[in-house]
């Protein structure tokens, strides 16, 4: 992490220094994810809680090109799995938050596969991007498939999509047959924006710190849009929103089902963006959706 000075720090602002610094700072700040505003003061205390949750999962370590990844498996109670179902969770977050909703996919006979993404919970390395996560979730992929499902939360649903998808630098196309996205946001612009308003960016600083974005992506922010990933993937999704999120606003999910190829959306309300996750109603949705799906695949094989 690249020193700033200790006011910057405070204010929360980077508008005080020069453009190009500001815009270098920016980026190294926002592939923290433990410098995150979005993460909770209590954190720590969260997550020895979540973690417990993980104790009857199988552990196991996956080294890729981009850090090693920490992954648990939890085995459904019938000797063959309706399907393997792998668990994205979000950005600041860990594998040990998604274990609520894990369970009852779990229960109803799949296959689930939870992990960290790099720098966060306890995969390696301390900072890491969209590209590097997207990098890690293919590998992770690759090695626990054929998918039946992948169930993402937040930046969580693009990182997937993006591994999806292949474009270069990722090591090529992964197969998600569907997708279900929880509170996601359609576009990485409206990320890096609102991330430039927290920080104070000035325009030209914004401008440099999305420039160190769109170099690690490859391509021109504009592209990097759940509804343009899900065309590229052909993948089928169902979006679940709540209209009380203040995080990441429901007109994400608007636009994705709108906009989106093979979208499906379910609107909830007074959960928020991550009491969502533990909500009964939103698991109820979510293995509906994922055992009316196999039903649809064995019945077309």
């Amino acid at each position: 992490m690249m020193w700033i000075p200790k006011r910057i720090w405070a204010d929360k602002r980077l508008s005080g220094l020069p453009f190009g610094i500001a815009g270098d700072a920016a980026f190294k700040i926002f592939c923290a994810p433990e410098l995150s505003h979005y993460r909770a003061p209590n954190h720590p205390e969260l997550v020895k809680r979540a973690r417990f949750h993980l104790r009857n999962a199988e552990w196991r370590r996956i080294s890729t090109p981009v850090a090693d990844i920490q992954t648990y498996t939890f085995e459904p109670d019938r000797s063959t799995p309706a399907g393997t179902v792998l668990v994205v969770h979000g950005w600041t977050s860990e594998a040990s938050f998604m274990t609520a909703i894990a369970e009852p996919i779990r229960r109803a006979g799949f296959r689930v596969v939870l992990f960290d993404l790099p720098a966060h919970g306890l995969s390696s390395e301390g900072s890491t991007h969209l590209i590097d996560c997207a990098r890690a979730t293919s590998f992770v992929a690759r090695e626990v498939g054929p998918l039946h499902a992948v169930v993402a939360h937040s930046f969580g649903g693009m990182i997937s999509l993006v591994a999806a998808e292949g474009f270069p630098p990722m090591p090529g196309r992964i197969e998600i047959p569907r997708i279900v996205l929880i509170a996601c946001p359609n576009r990485l612009t409206r990320v890096t924006s609102d991330f430039s308003r927290h920080w104070g960016l000035t325009i030209a600083g914004q401008q440099a710190f999305e420039r160190r974005v769109e170099r690690v992506g490859g391509r021109p922010l504009e592209c990097f849009t759940i509804v343009k990933l899900l065309e590229a993937t052909a993948c089928k999704a169902l979006v679940i929103h709540d209209r009380d999120d203040s995080d990441v606003s429901f007109e994400s999910a608007e636009e994705i089902a709108t906009k989106g190829h093979a979208a499906e959306l379910v609107a909830f309300s007074g959960f928020g963006h991550r009491n969502v996750l533990f909500a009964p109603p939103v698991m109820r949705t979510i293995v509906s959706y994922l055992v009316r799906e196999g039903k649809r695949d064995s019945s077309a094989a």
